[in-house]
């Protein structure tokens, strides 16, 4: 403690020789063959060299580690015309001060897979490219040092076991082994992922631009984008104080620079700088004397990783809310110019308490002298994810930005954005970082409230149902915001709060974060109840909303979609394929008037999926208006046996089976209030969606939940429709299906109507999957679990062997048991078949049934009907 107390007055003068030394170091990596060659290509830096080239493919503006990988990526691919502009030199920014390390594990379903594909590719780039890449693979251990972590293990190695990444979750015993300079005191238990390490990301950069370099890519450096201009047939013209150059496409990939290359097209990308710093010390005698390199540690109760740095160690924290530091004035005024391999003063007190529980668990660093503290930028997004993909609102213009961790997303992101620009399509799922998650109401106070949390919930426990509260509410509420926010439980989706569950007297109240049943499960099964039994409201305002109208609407929608156009005054639910067959979005689809079709999905795919139409109707020339109405509508849900009886007291308009059925749609006056209803409920049970101009939906919720006293009216929240919708079998976008499935194995083939005339996107591929046959399906699972219930993404073994995973889960109230949709081999997805899921270690029995567990209200409907009409 003392010697590194005394080592902090000298840290601002070593900082700076750390940094010409760490410059110095990674410029001698380079052999001197290779930087001939970038010399002859690529002149010295500050002069361009060469004729700048006057078209691109694609444009990658941004040399640092996730845009070289590319540019890689691209060129080996076979692309041709692959550019990417620096605008000082390849590593500027946050790559060349990086820690560099690289982990298999996320608690993500597929950035697990961007984080396994990085480091596969790095540990083969250096025998491709002669280019040495200093990649350690020491393996990693994160420390478990309460029952808390050690739940959180055993529930992220629920959901590891499906995924091929090697991860072992080990005893004290193993721990000391890996780590024997570590105080056993606190340590309960690890998580030990053998494929783990560290890289150094300068080097890792230079070998990826040799390889872009060698697959044909061109890179010029001191090349700054000075402007951007589209032009009429979607392409961009990308002005540089050398030239023009005309690109089919851009990449934004600028890293701290995002902002302000998307604000010459009009954007606010929500990324900010944080200041992250790590220490470095000197050798120490107990670390030099091991045989083997130490596995980086994460202690995740201090708030830290701790590595190996050739024979000291190397010290990063993430402080809490209050003390960490954003560089906010760059979000304000733009980053300072030239700033590039600079540093920011570093501030040793401010991670004194990280650096105590370090050293405790740690002991040689109490007499270890600190070498070096290093304060650099890395870019925060609200949640800490990146943003990776094509932008709505604009052709053609893709960002790959806000990368708190880049080195080990680099190498994974440029395959997978690589991927989808060669094919037309993601090679799998990844909404949770599409640039589209976020809109307008992602204000710069936010953002900053956002990233602060987020920074400092990098080692928090991770639970199900996870909330953070930091710079909520935003704009984006509905009009009944005030009058439930005392009442229930808010959840945040889209930037949308949204109800939950709701209290009632005598309720627990609050966010009770567990990884077993905690305080919402009671009020939601008495939420199920009144939805089953009685009339409940809930507010769908979060759904995402357009018009599309126009020419060519109809032509367009048929394009886009897999099952017919609804007529008009009906409504169904169609799908969106990739031209690979696998579902890129679900939405129900009322034709409102002829040629004129609203169209409602997920608060969470909103942009996402507005982005894929307004692409599709460019690309094809479409005579078609796209207007968005999500804030502008207020949606209500009212559901439950009695909700007829409530809703025909507020209006004259026929509500009978005969006058108003099943997936109809009609402009109805209710409470005085002009609006659209459809006949439709995702809990299953008798209900309508009632469409209203928001500053009116407050009015009728009001004359709605006064009508129905007499019939036991009261509010449901979205974890109450969850279970409903799981015990009716119904399926959900994002989780029994997305970009990983197709439709034909999620069992959606009523909605795709194969034989229609239209030539849909996906069509063919579905006749091709349909000849080739299943190789897995959608099974409906029960479980015989206790106090735990299936979220999703968990492991399903069988015969001691992983068989697939689940996709969503929840307790049925109705007919009290867990449920859970899952993927199986089409073999093991037979009614009747026995497997086991595991959750939170533990495996336990689940039986393929028969679906769905709950008949929905049109079911029921029908076979009473038809019951009565037999003689």
């Amino acid at each position: 403690m003392s010697r590194l107390l005394n080592t902090a007055n000298t840290r601002l003068r070593r900082d700076v020789s750390f940094c010409r030394r760490l410059r110095s170091v990674a410029e001698r990596t380079i052999s001197s063959s290779l930087r001939r060659q970038a010399e002859e290509r690529d002149g010295h830096v500050g002069v361009l060299g060469k004729r700048l080239q006057d078209t691109a493919e694609t444009l990658i503006i941004g040399g640092g580690c996730v845009g070289v990988s590319l540019a890689y990526h691209l060129a080996k691919a076979g692309q041709k015309d692959v550019v990417l502009l620096e605008k000082s030199e390849l590593t500027a920014g946050s790559t060349w001060h990086a820690a560099g390390l690289t982990t298999y594990y996320h608690p993500g379903i597929n950035l697990k897979k961007i984080h396994y594909h990085s480091i596969k590719l790095y540990e083969q780039l250096e025998a491709e490219t002669g280019q040495a890449v200093g990649f350690h693979q020491p393996g990693s251990v994160r420390i478990a040092s309460t029952p808390a972590r050690v739940d959180e293990m055993k529930y992220q190695m629920t959901r590891t076991h499906w995924h091929p990444t090697p991860q072992f979750l080990i005893g004290p015993k193993k721990v000391h082994e890996l780590f024997p300079l570590l105080n056993m005191d606190k340590v309960l238990a690890g998580l030990y992922t053998p494929g783990d390490g560290h890289i150094d990301p300068y080097s890792l950069t230079m070998a990826l631009a040799a390889g872009a370099r060698m697959y044909g890519a061109q890179i010029y450096s001191s090349a700054p984008v000075t402007g951007l201009s589209p032009t009429l047939d979607g392409r961009w013209d990308v002005q540089t104080p050398h030239g023009t150059i005309q690109a089919n496409r851009i990449v934004n990939a600028t890293g701290f620079w995002a902002r302000e290359l998307g604000q010459m097209i009009g954007f606010e990308h929500p990324t900010i700088p944080v200041h992250h710093q790590y220490v470095v010390t000197a050798t120490v005698p107990e670390v030099k004397a091991l045989k083997k390199e130490l596995p980086v540690i994460r202690d995740l109760e201090g708030s830290y990783y701790l590595r190996q740095e050739r024979d000291g160690l190397l010290f990063g924290p993430y402080e809490r809310e209050e003390k960490m530091v954003l560089q906010d004035s760059w979000v304000r005024d733009g980053v300072p110019p030239g700033f590039g391999k600079e540093l920011f003063e570093s501030d040793l007190d401010r991670i004194m308490d990280h650096v105590e529980m370090a050293m405790e668990m740690v002991p040689v660093l109490k007499h270890a002298d600190i070498i070096n503290i290093v304060s650099g930028p890395i870019t925060y997004t609200p949640d800490l994810l990146p943003m990776i993909g094509p932008h709505q609102g604009v052709r053609n213009y893709w960002t790959a930005i806000g990368f708190g961790y880049g080195v080990i997303h680099a190498g994974g992101v440029g395959k997978f954005l690589s991927d989808w620009i060669m094919s037309g399509e993601p090679p799998y799922d990844l909404i949770e970082c599409d640039p589209n998650r976020y809109g307008k109401w992602t204000t710069v106070p936010f953002l900053c409230a956002k990233a602060r949390e987020s920074y400092g919930f990098n080692n928090v426990v991770g639970y199900p149902k996870e909330e953070r509260f930091a710079g909520r509410p935003t704009s984006r509420v509905s009009a009944l915001y005030d009058l439930l926010k005392d009442k229930c439980s808010m959840g945040f989706h889209a930037g949308w709060e949204q109800p939950h569950y709701f209290y009632k007297p005598g309720d627990d109240v609050g966010y009770r974060p567990s990884f077993t049943r905690t305080n919402w499960f009671g009020p939601v099964g008495r939420e199920c109840k009144l939805v089953m039994e009685k009339v409940g409201v809930i507010d769908l305002s979060p759904f995402g909303k357009f018009i599309v109208k126009g020419k060519d609407s109809h032509k367009l929608l048929d394009r886009l979609f897999a099952n017919t156009m609804p007529k008009v005054g009906l409504t169904n639910i169609s799908h969106m394929l990739t031209p690979r067959g696998r579902v890129y979005a679900e939405v129900t689809i009322t034709q409102l008037a002829p040629g004129e079709f609203m169209l409602i999905t997920g608060s969470g795919s909103e942009l996402h999926d507005l982005r894929w139409i307004e692409r599709e109707a460019a690309d094809g020339s479409y005579e078609v208006d796209i207007t968005n109405i999500t804030d502008s509508i207020g949606v209500l849900g009212v559901a439950g046996p009695n909700s007829r009886k409530v809703l025909q007291k507020l209006t004259s308009e026929d509500l009978s089976d005969a006058a108003f059925k099943f997936l109809h749609c009609k402009s109805i006056q209710l409470a005085g209030v002009h609006l659209r209803a459809i006949r439709i409920s995702y809990t299953g049970e008798l209900g309508w969606e009632l469409y209203v101009d928001m500053p009116k939906m407050a009015e009728v919720y009001q004359a709605i939940m006064e009508a129905g006293q007499e019939e036991g009216i009261d509010n449901f929240g979205t974890y109450a429709m969850a279970s409903l919708r799981l015990e009716k079998g119904f399926r959900g976008w994002g989780a029994e299906m997305n970009c990983d499935t197709n439709p034909l194995e999620a069992g959606l083939d009523y909605f795709i109507k194969l034989n229609k005339p239209a030539d849909f996107i996906g069509k063919k591929a579905l006749h091709e999957i349909k000849a080739q046959g299943l190789v897995r399906k959608l099974a409906y699972l029960t479980l015989d679990t206790d106090n735990i219930d299936p979220e999703g993404n968990e492991t399903i073994w069988h015969e001691g062997k992983v068989v697939g995973n689940t996709t969503s889960g929840a307790y049925s109230y109705s007919t009290q048991q867990s449920l859970a949709f899952g993927y199986l081999p089409i073999q093991l997805a037979t009614v009747g078949q026995k497997v086991e899921v595991e959750l939170l270690g533990r495996k336990y029995p689940a039986t393929v049934v028969q679906e769905p567990l709950v008949l929905t209200e049109p079911t029921r409907t029908r076979l009473q009907k038809k019951a009565k009409s037999r003689p």
